[in-house]
Formats: structure tokens, sequence, C-alpha cells
């Protein structure tokens, strides 16, 4: 007869090759629960309007001026100072008392950052007529479907605003769960045979979403790669289906013994039942990346005949096929490098219009496929990014960073569309008109998931009340 400390060692030592970062957060999950009397039940609070949600995040900073807050008064005072124009007063303005602004003065006091002019033209859309940038003439197609908020705005000036646009909490804070942490942590999943938080996409600065909930509510990183899409995740060796299945299942037999023999010994079963689900996500995983039986007018949709367009447009196919799958929260971070590729210092006009011919198409495209299945309706669709650009130039032909005003959209799930909520000033400077914090975002999200933030309280953790935040009901349907 097997000890349970043998029978252990035996099945690591037969399925070393799934012990990787989806199963190890399967594994603490199923134990938490199994240890913990706090945990919530997986159950809404009060009836949702939605089930999953797809993050979309611009990683280094999209230009709110060059996207979805036109500015012409930027092009009628360009190459003047901002105390040159009517609207010196941002500079000093304690209006907001968010953030300290500083202004940057050259050797003889003169401010060098000058009003830079609109790279970029716009046009009305939709029954709404909402301004979208040329930039982004696609998702301008579907405008009346989504709800723009203008007015957001955060306190880190640096990269590390991702951080903070995810979790609520300066980096230089203490860690914190982050938006999808805490959905992976109030619902139960609705797949057993997938996980229930996915992110793809390059992710620098903080890779870890669980923090004090533990890594079992990390999110699975995954890639759109049929062969490989779980990092870690096949067997070692040459392993076919059929002797895989044969391991588990002896592996099984021998575990069944052991409860029989241990029935207290709770954290096996739950270790078991871990394996077996990791065992089932190395089939289930590969099947839903795997394009072929996608129509050629869906791989046009979402810009796969395109090379410009064919990897984001890849990972917005497969997030839309997770969502059918059931998997609750999709997170897909753009644009490579540490800082992000929309990071545009210099060169801004050249290089935010490839990226935005990157993504434009394949969202739009995504939408409209969502609109089309009936799952529009049910899914949160999110466009953001850590913060906006500056209303001066820098190097002359790029813009600084920005946390004082910029600007998300949210779609689909009961969000309301054709709407545009909150407004900057004239230059793009403040948020002004119904200012938002970034976990107002998170605060909308999880109300439309049928979650309240106060209710997800874990002893011996306090949460600040700006960590909750506020939801947006003017943009609810």
């Amino acid at each position: 007869m097997f000890e349970t400390s043998s029978n252990r060692r035996l099945f690591l030592r037969a399925n070393t090759g799934i012990a990787g970062t989806a199963l190890t957060s399967m594994i603490a999950r199923e134990k938490a629960r199994a240890d913990s009397t706090h945990l919530p039940e997986g159950q809404p609070h009060f009836p949702p309007k939605a089930k999953s949600v797809i993050w979309l995040f611009m990683r280094g900073g999209v230009s709110h001026m060059e996207s979805f807050d036109p500015k012409p008064a930027l092009n009628q005072f360009a190459g003047q100072t901002i105390s040159e124009t009517p609207y010196s007063g941002v500079q000093t303005s304690e209006k907001l008392k968010r953030v300290r602004v500083v202004v940057v003065n050259d050797a003889n006091g003169q401010q060098r950052n000058k009003i830079y002019p609109l790279q970029v033209g716009y046009q009305p859309y939709g029954e709404s007529g909402i301004e979208i940038s040329d930039w982004f003439p696609h998702i301008g197609s579907k405008v009346d479907d989504l709800s723009i908020i203008r007015s957001m705005w955060t306190t880190d000036d640096n990269h590390g605003a991702q951080v903070q646009f995810h979790s609520g909490r300066h980096m230089l804070d203490p860690r914190v769960p982050t938006i999808g942490a805490w959905v992976n942590y109030g619902l139960g999943t609705l797949n057993e045979n997938l996980p229930q938080f996915i992110c793809m996409g390059p992710r620098f600065f903080d890779k870890r979403d669980g923090h004090y909930l533990g890594p079992a509510y990390d999110s699975v990183p995954l890639k759109v790669d049929p062969k490989e899409p779980l990092q870690f995740a096949k067997p070692q060796g040459d392993l076919d289906a059929a002797a895989q299945k044969a391991e588990f299942d002896l592996i099984r037999q021998l575990n069944q013994i052991s409860g029989e023999q241990y029935p207290s010994d709770q954290a096996l079963a739950a270790r078991i039942k871990s394996y077996e689900l990791a065992y089932r996500m190395q089939t289930a995983v590969p099947d839903i990346i795997r394009f072929d039986t996608e129509s050629k007018k869906t791989h046009e949709l979402y810009g796969l005949d395109q090379n410009e367009t064919r990897p984001f447009g890849e990972q917005l196919l497969a997030a839309r096929r997770f969502v059918e799958k059931g998997v609750r929260f999709i997170q897909i971070m753009h644009g490579d490098g540490a800082a992000g590729a929309w990071d545009q210092h210099s060169g801004l006009k050249k290089r935010h219009s490839e990226l935005a011919m990157q993504v434009d198409r394949p969202i739009a495209g995504l939408l409209t496929d969502l609109k089309q299945r009936g799952l529009l309706d049910e899914t949160i669709v999110v466009f953001a990014t850590e913060f906006g650009r500056t209303p001066g130039s820098q190097n002359s032909d790029g813009r600084d960073h920005h946390p004082y005003g910029f600007s998300v959209w949210m779609a689909g799930g009961g969000i309301r569309g054709g709407t545009v909520h909150g407004s900057t000033d004239e230059i793009g400077f403040h948020a002004e008109e119904n200012p938002h914090y970034v976990t107002d975002v998170h605060a909308t999200i999880m109300h439309q998931l049928g979650l309240h933030p106060h209710r997800l309280h874990v002893p011996g953790h306090q949460r600040l009340e700006r960590d909750y935040g506020n939801v947006i009901s003017e943009i609810l349907a």
C-alpha cells in the first residue's frame, strides 16, 4: 500500500511537465478553498449584467488628444507656451488637488514645453456623431457601441502607472490584487477545463495579480501557439495522449486507495483535482487557439490576412473563443518593451499611426463578432492605457507622460453605447468634468458582473476607500 507522501512523489515524478504556472495556480486555489472559511461562494452578489471581460491594455500611454478626445485649441495655440494662452491656469490649478503639476523651465526660466498641434484629424461617426481620430476609423465605425470616458486620472507619472491602472495603488505602495484577480477571486468558474483568468501579450513591472490573495488568483499566461500555448505545460519526454491518460488513470486509482486509507487528507483530494484540471487544459486550450475551423470572412474580420494586424488579431480571435467557452477575464497587453510601444516622446505621428493600425481593425472585428454572435450583451470590452500625453511638445515631435487627464472606453455587458462621459479642459490638461480615478473603471466592471467590492473582504488586509472605486453609473444602460 502506498503512503500518501509516496503517492504524491510518484504523481509529481510522472507529470513534472505540467507543473507550470497554470497548475501551480490551480493547486493553490484548491488548497485555499479547502483550508479557508472566508473565501467567497463564487456566486454574484446580485443579478449580473455581464459574465466575462476582455481587457485591452495599450502599454506606454496612448495620446488622448490623438485618439478619443479631440482638442482643436491645440492647433489654434500651437507653438505658444501654456502661459501665453488663455489656459495658463491649468499649470497651478487647485480645482482637483490630485497630483502636483510640474512645469519644466529652461535656463532662462521660460517654459520649454510648448503647445503641440494635433497630429491627426477627426471625423464624426455613427448616429451619435462622436468624433474619433482618423487613426481609428474601424473603431470609429463602432462608436455607437462605445462609452468613451474622457476624464480619467491617475497619480503615477511614469510607467509604473500600468501597475496602478490594474491595481489602484501606486507602484511604490505595497502591491495589492489587480482587477482581474478580484474577479477571479469573487466568481466561480464557468468552465472547469479552462483557466478563469488569462493574460496574453507583453507584461513588465509587476507580473503577478493575486498578491495577498495568493498565487491561485494570478493570471495564467498564454500565447497564441497551438503547439505550446501554456508555458511548461507539455509532458516531459515523448508521451502521446494515450500514454499520458494511462498515467493519470493509474495515479487516480492509487490515490483512491490512499483516500480510503487517509480520508481526512483534504489537501490530497484538492491536489489531485488540480492535476486533473491541468491535464484537461492541455487539450482544451490548444483546441481553442486553432483557427482552421473559422471562416475566411472571420479571419479577414480580425485582420488575420494582413501582416500588421495579424498578431493582435489572433489574440482577439482567441479571446472571443475563450469567452464562448466561459473564461471570465481575458487580459491582452499590446505594445512591447519595458515602457510600452505607445510611449512616444518623439516621432509620435509616425509611431502612433503604426500602432493604431495594428489594433484598430482587430478591435472593431472583435466588437462586430461578439455582437453578431449575441455575446456582446454579456461581455464587457475595455480599451485602456496607463495615462495620456502632454498638450505640449517634447523633443520637437513627441509628447511626454500625462497622468492628469486621459481617455478609456468600454462596450458591451450593459454599458450604454454611443455616449461620451466626462471631459478634459480645452487643451486636454486636466480631467475637469466628472473626473474618475482608475478604480472607478474597476468598480463599474465588478458591478456589471454582479459583485460588490466591499463584500470581498480578506481578513488581515485593509483596503483603502480609493481601492474600491465608484461605479460610473452614467454609462450604464
